[in-house]
């Protein structure tokens, strides 16, 4: 069971997007969260109605070493741009291993039951993350929200993985006579 209802990205975890995503969260460079930001904003569904955006917490240990938390900066960036309030309503109950290098089985066995929600009763959530891969986080996040109560729990990253296509695709020219690289 996937516990999201519906997950929407702006675009494909590969090129720029990607190179963003890193400097963002490795590199360590917070002022890429307004780019990151517009990009998860032109994502956002316009035909559904939020009562609160939830980012998907990190481990304290793993936050104090990086400094912040990716996914709540990018959820704030988000509320100052719709009025929807950030709510933290979820919690890691414990550490687990990085999800980067793990099958989708490992992943999905890492992150199971690492999550606690407070409740929720009967409210719209947006759940913010950086990259949706698998998706194995974002279910157990899901799954703890719906058992806290959610009504729905809507998935929303700046980039989604798609391990099924192995490169970029190359999308025939368009009407100037350029062609582009775009992963589908």
């Amino acid at each position: 069971m996937r516990g999201f209802d519906a997950a929407y990205s702006f675009g494909s975890y590969d090129g720029v997007v990607r190179e963003l995503i890193h400097l963002y969260k490795y590199a360590r460079i917070r002022t890429l969260v307004r780019p990151l930001g517009n990009l998860i904003y032109r994502a956002m569904p316009l035909d559904e109605r939020f009562d609160a955006i939830v980012p998907v917490p990190m481990h304290w240990m793993r936050r104090w070493r990086r400094g912040f938390n990716q996914s709540d900066l990018l959820a704030r960036t988000l509320a100052r741009r719709t009025g929807i309030p950030v709510v933290k309503a979820l919690s890691r109950s414990r550490a687990t291993r990085a999800q980067a290098g793990l099958s989708h089985r490992a992943r999905r066995a890492n992150v199971s039951r690492a999550f606690r929600a407070r409740p929720v009763e009967g409210k719209r959530i947006l759940l913010i993350d950086d990259v949706m891969t698998t998706g194995s986080t974002a279910a157990a996040c899901a799954l703890a929200l719906k058992k806290a109560g959610a009504a729905r729990v809507t998935l929303l990253t700046v980039a989604r993985a798609d391990r099924r296509i192995p490169g970029p695709v190359m999308i025939p020219s368009d009407s100037r006579g350029e062609s582009s690289e775009h992963a589908e």
